[in-house]
């Protein structure tokens, strides 16, 4: 079994340029060694719930450190299966293009 969650997690009391916060969520989600792919509007990651869950906790940690307020957006898609679904949810579309 395995769980896809799309999620964007950034500090809404740090102006107008994020970056810097974003990419310290970006570091710990590398650092997890999960599958995951950063878009322009969040992060995808894959694996077992407690495993992506526990990622997610450690970006808020992250972020708790020096931002006083967080938005975290996250949606899941959980199913039973192979992993590698990330990749294949998109190759099944662009085969149908």
């Amino acid at each position: 079994m395995s769980v896809i969650v799309d999620f964007a997690i950034f500090p809404m009391d740090k102006g107008e340029s994020l970056s810097p916060y974003v990419a310290r969520a970006i570091k710990v989600i590398n650092e997890s060694g999960l599958p995951h792919k950063l878009h322009p509007m969040g992060s995808c990651i894959e694996g077992e719930w407690e495993e992506v869950i526990g990622v997610v906790t450690k970006c808020l940690k992250e972020m708790e450190k020096d931002c006083n307020r967080i938005n975290v957006n996250f949606k899941a898609d959980y199913r039973k299966g192979e992993p590698g679904r990330m990749d294949r949810k998109i190759e099944s579309v662009e085969s149908k293009l």
